[in-house]
């Protein structure tokens, strides 16, 4: 009878230790709704955003980056991840307005500039400016692509492909979760 008890109390410990340290599936409901919720959906951007000037770096530790992002936002922009097709707040997004990095606050695309790719992800036929995004090779699929990143924090938006509509031909693919949306009246 007592080791039945204690095996009983052994497990009921190590369930509350695992419920303890999993991580809250409430807190990522709500953070990956509020990423998905609107075609528009807007954040309101705190103190981070203040944009310094265009050519300075932004940089952080790992800890202060998950201190200012969305668990979602650190996975795509800091561990180069990518958010499911169709998941993203704007892939459908159609009014007039620029998108910043989700990091840093940098201006890195406008509305005039994308278009539907029907690939589940917001694109672009170019940068918002000259000297916004970055790239570099990445072969990290068995095959080479050409990675996006923000130029000022470094943070990790998507790839750039050759098949893009006129005037460049390029097709900038860009996690939504790396982007904040600030709407513009008219641009």
């Amino acid at each position: 009878m007592r080791t039945l008890l204690a095996l009983l109390f052994a497990v009921a410990f190590l369930a509350l230790v695992a419920l303890a340290l999993s991580p809250d599936p409430a807190a990522d409901a709500q953070d990956s709704g509020a990423m998905a919720s609107a075609n528009t959906a807007t954040r309101e951007r705190p103190e981070r955003f203040v944009d310094p000037p265009v050519g300075d770096r932004v940089a952080f530790s790992a800890r202060q980056w998950r201190g200012r992002l969305t668990p979602t936002e650190f996975h795509v922009l800091r561990e180069e991840g990518t958010e499911r097709a169709y998941s993203g707040a704007f892939h459908a997004n159609h009014a007039p307005g620029l998108y910043r990095c989700a990091g840093c606050g940098a201006p890195l695309f406008t509305s005039t500039d994308k278009f539907d790719s029907h690939t589940g992800w917001p694109s672009y036929t170019r940068p918002v400016a000259p000297g916004r995004v970055a790239t570099r090779s990445d072969s990290s699929l068995g095959t080479l692509r050409t990675e996006v990143h923000c130029a000022r924090c470094g943070g990790h938006l998507g790839h750039i492909f050759p098949d893009g509509p006129l005037p460049t031909g390029q097709r900038y693919c860009i996690n939504a979760a790396s982007l904040d949306f600030e709407p513009q009246p008219s641009l």
